[in-house]
């Protein structure tokens, strides 16, 4: 039996690279991941882990929160060229997006380099370069 820190892991992976926006949504993807919970139990580890609902009514990670407002506010569009995800912003902002992406320490991200109104995120290969893509048009409401 996998125990809570595990489901918790999967809980803040699962919520980074999904939109979930309710909790059976969520216990259905931990059946998917090989864990066995019930909707109490989910609602609990949200508890605890300070998850909140994005206006569009998705689930976020509490530490996210800071860098969903800056992609939401400054992000135009993000595109994925194999381990490189290459995010447009509006003018003047690409620092911002940049510093804001680096403090999330988020997994697959290597680092950036900011321009004007362009950041490119190098990612540890394509496919986290696609998960890194995902997040951030989530986080920027631009999917």
């Amino acid at each position: 039996m996998r125990n809570a820190e595990d489901r918790r892991s999967a809980i803040r992976d699962i919520v980074r690279t999904q939109a979930i926006r309710t909790q059976h949504e969520l216990v259905a993807a931990l059946e998917g991941r090989g864990f066995s919970c019930t909707q109490a139990t989910v609602s609990r580890d949200i508890t605890e882990m300070h998850l909140r609902k994005l206006a569009g009514g998705c689930y976020i990670l509490e530490e996210d929160l800071n860098l969903q407002f800056v992609l939401s506010e400054f992000v135009v569009g993000t595109t994925r060229a194999e381990g490189l995800v290459v995010v447009r912003t509006q003018p003047d902002t690409a620092r911002n997006v940049a510093s804001a992406l680096d403090d999330a320490h988020l997994a697959h991200v290597l680092g950036t380099i900011a321009g004007t109104d362009t950041v490119f995120v190098a990612t540890d290969s394509p496919a986290g370069a696609e998960e890194v893509c995902s997040l951030v048009a989530k986080l920027s409401m631009t999917a």
